[in-house]
């Protein structure tokens, strides 16, 4: 029943709340938009609270050997050189016979779990980590593999999981991209098709930074006119986006118009953060020591950097195309790139730790797919004549997690003896977001957005939260 106001000076008192409330409320809208153009990164809440606030996802992308790295199997080393029964494994190319780790596993932590040598930094933090030792997806090539982890699709065009998080999520910080993509170099096979947004607004594409420069001009290029003061662009800008306004006004529904005011807002605002959220000179010396030095400690300290700015979704890419790739060579390529990565990602999970922000990030670390336990037999191409690599392997490889509400010290599933195929407590690349999704606070299923007449999400119809892993 509405309550009658007992006098003129309590009519008045609640008056004045309404009117406060009302100015609030205004105020808030405000900041969720510019010249009357709704902000669609204003941050959002989930279906329930959840676990992580931020993700950073490393992609050791061409598919790293799952049996050199974090799943060691003690058979390898006593069928060497010999033919499996039954015929070798084959996935897409010939295969010979069984080829042993050249690398040596050792426990690490209270847990015990082991870690290959040539990632002995990140062995320093398995009580911190889950291993998901029985990933497999769908097919041995690199472009359907890649667009599966990235995107929960192999073929058909879909939103990548970056931008289903801030189409769900927003972000914290409006004055930087809330979905930034870091590589080396150029970009991965497939290029930006790992990261873009589809037929969700342009605004949850990722933002793609090539970190082979260390001058922050070079990473964001065109965000900063050397020609007029700051102040100047603040009121060019208005005028722009009062134009703008008016042109959107009978176009609501062009969404690429939207995302394209947007992005003059957001580079605006950028120029107040990018500096320093790009910069990694100005960190402590035992800092920058414990990273470490080159590309890749630069990107894991400025990802750091971007999680305490409240950057939603960071990905870090190891280098243009596909690095990890080793059909030849495998002992020296894997222990060349382990060597670039090891020690920064190690880096990063006890930074993270120490500034107690481990438990709101969720690290993810994988590649498309592994590698076969069984030598590769090339028959031409640069690698013709090397019998010292692996194939693809879609059937069973190696994902791990930190923080972000997932257990540590934890090992979960099993691949067979030799480390070909997942066995046991099996998980796919869909179960794998869904558990992702979940620990951002968000049932995968009610996460969608209706195109062409059908309510579309991240993990299509499949997917299942593995409750194993969850702290």
């Amino acid at each position: 029943m509405y309550d009658i106001p007992s006098s003129r000076r309590d009519m008045l008192k609640r008056c004045g709340v309404g009117f406060g409330a009302m100015s609030l409320a205004a105020m808030l809208s405000g900041e969720q938009t510019q010249a009357g153009i709704n902000n669609p990164m204003s941050p959002k809440q989930s279906h329930f609270p959840g676990k992580a606030k931020h993700v950073i996802h490393i992609f050791l992308n061409g598919g790293a050997s799952q049996v050199d790295t974090f799943d060691p199997k003690p058979a390898l080393d006593k069928w060497a050189g010999k033919t499996l029964d039954g015929g070798n494994f084959k996935t897409e190319r010939k295969t010979g016979s069984v080829l042993a780790s050249p690398f040596s596993f050792k426990k690490y932590g209270e847990s015990g779990i082991e870690v290959s040598e040539i990632f002995s930094h990140l062995g320093e933090c398995v009580d911190d980590m889950t291993f998901i030792r029985s990933m497999h997806a769908d097919v041995p090539n690199h472009e359907p593999s890649l667009m599966l982890m990235n995107c929960g699709e192999a073929r058909a065009l879909r939103p990548s999981m970056g931008s289903w998080v801030t189409y769900g999520l927003g972000t914290e910080n409006q004055n930087l991209p809330g979905f930034i993509v870091m590589c080396p170099n150029g970009m991965p096979i497939t290029e930006s098709a790992n990261w873009r947004s589809a037929f969700l607004p342009g605004a949850y594409q990722g933002t793609h930074i090539d970190t082979k420069s260390t001058k922050v001009s070079d990473l964001i290029q065109n965000i900063r006119n050397s020609k007029i003061p700051y102040e100047q662009q603040r009121k060019q800008l208005d005028l722009l986006q009062r134009l703008n306004q008016k042109h959107f006004e009978p176009r609501a529904e062009d969404g690429q118009l939207e995302s394209r005011i947007q992005s003059f807002e957001l580079a605006y605002r950028m120029q107040m953060e990018a500096t320093d959220a790009f910069n990694t000179s100005n960190e402590p010396k035992h800092i920058q020591e414990m990273y470490g030095k080159g590309v890749h400690a630069r990107q894991c300290m400025i990802a750091r950097k971007l999680v305490e700015k409240g950057v939603r979704f960071i990905q870090l890419w190891h280098g243009a195309g596909q690095p990890w790739d080793s059909h030849d060579d495998i002992e020296i390529n894997h222990r060349r790139l382990a060597g670039q990565c090891d020690q920064p990602i190690a880096a990063l999970i006890k930074d993270l730790k120490q500034r107690g922000l481990l438990d709101e990030t969720l690290i993810i670390c994988s590649g498309e797919f592994g590698r076969t336990p069984v030598v590769e037999l090339p028959t031409s191409g640069a690698n013709a004549g090397k019998i010292n690599g692996r194939d693809h392997n879609h059937y069973g490889f190696t994902t791990w997690l930190a923080g972000g509400g997932v257990k540590g010290g934890h090992v979960h599933g099993a691949t067979d003896e030799f480390g070909f195929r997942a066995i046991e407590n099996k998980v796919h690349v869909h179960d794998l977001q869904a558990t992702v999704m979940h620990l951002l606070g968000f049932d995968h299923e009610r996460l969608t957005f209706r195109f062409s007449g059908r309510d579309y999400r991240l993990t299509d119809v499949h997917g299942h939260v593995v409750p194993e892993i969850l702290a």
